[in-house]
């Protein structure tokens, strides 16, 4: 599904126009993606948990070359699913 699909589906079942399910869905990407950037975890109880997940330095090898490389610490968002999702999906 894309998100054009999405933003259908979404229309369709809270009976709303697009354009207005376009809306809903670009606010909360944007309130997701503001709240993870500034550390923050955004918890839907029975859907799951969006957070920030810090990865340490670290060596690695280029893959070419082979030779070792240091790869430096990140930050990466992280999707946990909660259990009534994980229920459903199995």
């Amino acid at each position: 599904m894309n998100k054009t699909e999405l933003v259908s589906a979404m229309a369709e079942q809270a009976g709303i126009s697009k354009k207005d399910a376009e809306k809903a869905l670009k606010a909360f990407t944007d309130i997701v993606a503001d709240e993870l950037k500034k550390g923050e975890k955004i918890q839907l109880v029975g859907f799951g948990t969006f957070e920030v997940v810090e990865r340490p330095a670290r060596e690695g090898r280029n893959p070419q070359t082979k030779k070792p490389m240091q790869i430096p610490a990140s930050k990466a968002p992280k999707f946990k699913p909660g259990k009534p999702l994980k229920d459903m999906v199995n």
